[in-house]
């Protein structure tokens, strides 16, 4: 009688099928590839109104306006609308400083000082959507206007990524 010292090619070939089975059902549970993506994409975000804002605080403090209230008036900087040097939260605002794709972000506001602006991919369910809405997905940046001798505050919130 001979003994037999490995595996057959059909033994083989089940193992790398089931295997394969296991990778494709088990793999997206443990890769959250496209909530990275959204979390990164909002780190993006998040550096570009930094700049954004420093440019026009930049351009403010030549003008001699970085240290003017534009919560009750419009003070403007190279057209940009500014409180404390820093760009409003609203579309003439930081909005415009940064020249936001509308198809891409969903963009909403609280008027109520200090004003807030959030920012989230747009999708389907976030068109035309409102503040709560955004902030509903747990997936968005807030922008909280500059307040006399505080700059502007930028939040990320990636929990719902």
């Amino acid at each position: 009688m001979k003994r037999q010292n490995g595996f057959t090619l059909i033994e083989l070939v089940v193992v790398i099928v089931i295997l394969g089975i296991l990778a494709v059902t088990a793999a997206p549970r443990f890769l959250n590839l496209q909530g990275d993506a959204r979390a990164s994409t909002l780190e993006g975000l998040k550096g570009a109104i930094n700049g954004a804002a420093g440019i026009v605080y930049g351009k403010a403090a030549i003008e001699g306006k970085e240290s003017t209230d534009g919560s009750s008036t419009k003070v403007e900087a190279d057209d940009i609308t500014v409180s404390f040097g820093y760009p409003t939260a609203e579309a003439t605002g930081i909005v415009k400083s940064m020249k936001i794709d509308d198809s891409e972000w969903a963009v909403a506001y609280d008027t109520t000082a200090p004003r807030v602006a959030v920012f989230a991919q747009k999708t389907t369910a976030l068109s035309g959507a409102d503040k709560a809405k955004i902030e509903g997905t747990s997936c968005y940046i807030s922008y909280k206007e500059a307040t006399s001798g505080a700059e502007p505050t930028i939040v990320v919130t990636k929990t719902g990524c």
